[in-house]
């Protein structure tokens, strides 16, 4: 399934002028390298009363949901109103999820299409991106800084080290969900995700193999002390991997992924985020 990066050449159906695309949410299809077609959203963020772009008029957030998300699910949609309030914010569903063309490859050729949603944000103006991961997403994240550039600083939260996990309830439940016949349906009709039956061949890069070759751009790593699919093995994996140039903040509390990430915690993520990449 995986043939490495396939490069850049996103390509949008929308041609936006430039100053009215930076203060009117739009919505439009970005075609991957490999011809995949992503369903997008772009919000222009807060604006002061003056009609001038806030202070963080340069920065923008690309947010890659998790496994079974997309761009309109509740959760995804108020992870983007906190980060709005900080910078523009770009969302997309990632390959077989919404109404995103293709099918998931639970992460692997999703480097593509997070590639085609940072280059859309380049494009829209914006001179600071910062990619924001959660689970599926978190991965993808990590693993596009270190194949790709174009990105100021990366946020992932509550990702994997390492593939193949099965070590909790919920991972064996989701391998069940991809590998099995049976799990692609219930994939496709109760979550709206439809994924690909093919296992990865060549298996890709992994998170924990990726986060090196991310240095020195900024990294910070979020998980949850409760989370209940990546115990805290992960994150300090992923850290001890990066070494000095991450910062890792171990919440107590948090459960997974965007459901447990409350308004304090993105609001910190957003904070952190315009403080690094400018």
């Amino acid at each position: 399934m995986s043939n490495g990066p396939a490069g850049h050449g996103a390509r949008s159906t929308v041609r936006p002028n430039c100053e009215t695309s930076r203060r009117t949410p739009m919505r439009t299809f970005l075609y991957t390298a490999d011809g995949v077609s992503i369903d997008s959203v772009y919000n222009p963020g807060a604006v002061v009363y003056d009609g001038s772009p806030s202070p963080a008029r340069g920065l923008v957030f690309v947010v890659a949901h998790g496994f079974t998300g997309d761009v309109d699910r509740p959760h995804v949609r108020r992870v983007a109103s906190v980060l709005a309030r900080h910078g523009a914010v770009v969302t997309f569903s990632f390959r077989g999820h919404g109404a995103s063309g293709g099918r998931s490859t639970v992460g692997d050729r999703e480097v593509l299409d997070l590639a085609a949603a940072v280059e859309w944000a380049r494009g829209l103006g914006h001179a600071h991106v910062v990619t924001v991961g959660f689970s599926m997403g978190g991965s993808v994240v990590l693993r596009h800084a270190a194949l790709f550039s174009g990105v100021d600083a990366v946020v992932s939260v509550s990702a994997p080290a390492r593939w193949y996990y099965r070590g909790t309830a919920p991972m064996r439940r989701l391998h069940w969900l991809v590998t099995r016949p049976e799990g692609r349906m219930v994939g496709r009709y109760g979550f709206r995700t439809r994924i690909h039956h093919r296992e990865w061949n060549p298996v890709p890069l992994s998170p924990v193999e990726a986060v090196p070759r991310i240095a020195p751009t900024p990294l910070l790593i979020v998980h949850g002390d409760r989370d209940g699919y990546f115990p805290l093995d992960h994150p300090r994996m992923l850290a001890a991997a990066a070494g000095e140039h991450a910062e890792l903040w171990l919440e107590p509390g948090m459960g997974h992924a965007e459901h447990a990430v409350d308004e304090a915690l993105l609001s910190r993520i957003g904070d952190w985020a315009a403080a690094r990449a400018g």
